[in-house]
């Protein structure tokens, strides 16, 4: 590092040269954890901390960690519990809780610099997803706009919007039970639909895995499917779309 700061100084490198090269500097090794603190320049964004799993002691390390070299840290899939631990040891950073995500976020969120992400829901047991997928992006610089409960059973509450769905640039579609919303949605846009189904629904619907077959399976082209709940994995391809 320090070479690279004295060929840059000196001339003999280009900023262009030292960026790249900071792309593959070595990862900081906890013991327990081996934090990946250049993600960000490689992918554009920082790790982000998975929770489960995790002692709440070692969360707190991880996130004290890259709180002292990012001005944004996410931790999803965290409890209450993880909250007020991270809250009380992180003091004089602002750490904020998004409850239905389950979501903490350390430091400050961007100013939305990109606009169009919708995020669709077929019901209102599908909130806690979708709203997982909505606080993801929304941390990644989107300005994100909700369209909750509007499944295939009512499907006329989806098409008196179709105003709202036509100014989106991405589209995330959030449902369980037979997961037929995305291919609804897709075949009345011209955008990316990302499909994220839930484990709503009843016995037949094997915890989303009929939701999950169902959207891979859609007859409408352009909808991209990601794992059963992973509304953080929606969320965060959609923040690379746009």
């Amino acid at each position: 590092m320090e070479a690279l700061l004295r060929d840059l100084k000196a001339g003999k490198a280009t900023v262009s040269e030292a960026m790249e090269a900071l792309r593959d500097l070595p990862y900081e090794d906890l013991g327990f954890a081996k934090i990946d603190s250049h993600r960000d320049l490689r992918r554009g964004h920082p790790e982000v901390i998975l929770c489960l799993g995790k002692t709440p002691a070692r969360i707190v390390e991880i996130a004290r960690r890259m709180s002292a070299s990012h001005d944004l840290v996410l931790a999803t899939r965290a409890s209450k519990a993880v909250y007020d631990r991270l809250k009380k040891s992180l003091r004089g950073k602002r750490v904020t809780y998004h409850e239905e995500a389950r979501i903490v976020a350390v430091g400050t969120p961007p100013k939305p610099r990109r606009g169009g992400v919708l995020v669709v829901t077929a019901g209102t047991s599908d909130i806690p997803v979708a709203e997982e997928a909505a606080v993801t992006a929304e941390h990644m610089g989107c300005k994100v706009t909700r369209l909750y409960d509007v499944g295939v059973a009512g499907v006329h509450r989806v098409l008196d919007r179709r105003d709202l769905l036509r100014k989106a640039k991405v589209i995330i579609v959030v449902a369980g039970m037979e997961g037929a919303l995305p291919s609804v949605v897709a075949g009345l846009v011209d955008v990316p639909v990302i499909a994220v189904p839930t484990s709503v629904g009843y016995g037949a619907s094997f915890d989303g895995l009929a939701a999950l077959l169902g959207m891979m399976n859609s007859c409408a082209p352009g909808v991209a499917v990601v794992n059963i709940d992973n509304g953080f994995g929606a969320g965060y391809l959609a923040g690379r779309i746009t």
